[in-house]
């Protein structure tokens, strides 16, 4: 870094510099001032000397000065009138050096390095700036890509699940078919067994049986089914022609203590369910009236014609 007395050296040296050119500017006008033919001012004034001439110079080695005349001195010249002397040239003050602080006696070479490392300074700042926006852009680029390969692995995903939910969906409803087959089979073979038994019942109903009164048999029929009918919630899927054999269970006052669909049924599980929840909800079943006909297991045909 550069020192005080560094900068004050330099000063010195600029301050004789400035003066030395003063110096030669004052001696080049002064030489030209002397060179320049003096003229006085007023008429030229032509004169001629009168008096003795002047005995002509010997000739060297020749002749010898003639003793017996004595050389006449010839009268001394008129002295010139003084030359005016010149007048002196005014000359301007050389300037006072300006009052300089120590930051302003830097070297021009020391203000250019300082410029020119500011300039190399902003120039790497910028250069840094922008790696550090080519390393953003890199990173949203790739933060961009990962979403992107991303969202294609969930849309494959997605896909495959679509796929495989399709495959179930097709397997199930082959096989919701296949049941539907079986069910209608199933339901048409009920019927043609549960004929039979209708019509054995109709007979016995007219006939009656065990010397019971044979009306009240068929009135006590047709209370119970009519107890089950109201108190069954019937599947959607349950069609009309439904006939099952109900196995129950009772006591005297008609309450009932076990109840299973017995055999013929033509219903699915789901509708047999149905019916041995509705026998359970019409407990108790009917049975005043009917006490001459009562019996603690019964088989009663249920049926449902829609």
């Amino acid at each position: 870094m550069e020192t005080f007395g560094d900068k004050l050296r330099a000063f010195a040296l600029a301050m004789a510099l400035h003066l030395l050119c003063i110096l030669a500017l004052l001696v080049g006008l002064w030489w030209t001032h002397e060179t320049r033919p003096v003229s006085m001012p007023g008429p030229v004034i032509e004169a001629t000397l009168v008096g003795p001439t002047a005995a002509p110079k010997a000739r060297s080695g020749a002749q010898k000065p003639q003793p017996s005349r004595p050389p006449v001195k010839p009268e001394p010249p008129k002295p010139e009138p003084p030359k005016p002397e010149p007048k002196p040239v005014e000359q301007p003050e050389p300037p006072k050096p300006e009052k300089q602080t120590p930051n302003e006696l830097q070297k021009p070479s020391q203000v250019d390095q300082e410029r020119v490392a500011a300039l190399a300074q902003e120039k790497a700042e910028q250069e840094k700036r922008e790696q550090e926006e080519k390393v953003r852009q890199r990173q949203v680029e790739l933060e961009d890509e990962k979403q992107r390969k991303l969202r294609e692995e969930q849309q494959k995903q997605l896909a495959e699940i679509r796929k495989e939910r399709e495959a179930v969906e097709k397997k199930l409803k082959l096989e919701r078919d296949r049941l539907a087959q079986i069910e209608d089979r199933n339901q048409k073979q009920a019927q043609a067994q549960a004929q039979p038994e209708a019509e054995h019942e109709a007979e016995q109903a007219q006939t009656g049986a065990g010397g019971q009164d044979n009306d009240l048999t068929a009135r006590y029929a047709a209370a119970i089914q009519a107890a089950v009918t109201n108190n069954w919630n019937r599947p959607d899927n349950a069609q009309a022609g439904l006939r099952c054999v109900l196995n129950i269970a009772q006591i005297p006052g008609g309450d009932v203590i076990s109840v299973s669909v017995g055999s013929p049924c033509n219903a699915d599980p789901v509708t047999r369910t149905s019916i041995e929840q509705a026998v359970m909800k019409a407990a108790p079943l009917p049975y005043q009236g009917y006490e001459n006909v009562f019996q603690r297991n019964i088989k009663f045909n249920f049926r449902y014609d829609g």
